[in-house]
């Protein structure tokens, strides 16, 4: 059994995403740096007071709009599933541990920025047919719902 920790971070990409291609499907990976800052009570200015950096991996279609659209310094928002993991290091041969974010929707953050949207068009399908509906109205009323 496993046990999900969901998480959400806000930060900035320290490289370019890289893309690649498996039997699974698509995937990019990329690293999120998270800067924590404090308020020194004493200068009463704001101070980084240490950075924290985390690994993102996002599949499929998802993966395609992240290597295409974000890049190095880019603000972004992420939210996922926490997932530990081992493996033996190679030069050493020491277990070592691993904490990835596999992310479920990532976004540019539009804290300090304007983000333009490519909207992808929907999907073609029946067109919509069958009756219309008329909005109520309210005897002795010109309340309309």
């Amino acid at each position: 059994m496993s046990t999900k920790i969901p998480v959400t971070i806000e930060g900035n990409l320290t490289g370019d995403p890289e893309h690649g291609q498996a039997d699974a499907g698509r995937w990019t990976r990329f690293t999120v740096a998270v800067n924590d800052r404090r308020l020194n009570e004493n200068t009463r200015l704001w101070e980084d007071a240490g950075t924290v950096f985390h690994r993102v991996v996002v599949f499929n279609q998802q993966a395609s709009h992240v290597a295409a659209s974000l890049r190095k310094g880019d603000s972004v928002v992420v939210a996922g599933e926490l997932r530990f993991g081992t493996y033996i290091d190679k030069e050493t041969g020491n277990s070592r541990e691993t904490r990835d974010i596999v992310a479920d929707n990532v976004g540019a953050s539009l804290k300090f920025t304007n983000v333009g949207i490519d909207r992808a068009p929907k999907a073609n399908g029946p067109a919509a047919t069958g009756p219309v509906a008329e909005p109520t109205r309210y005897a002795d009323s010109s309340l309309t719902r």
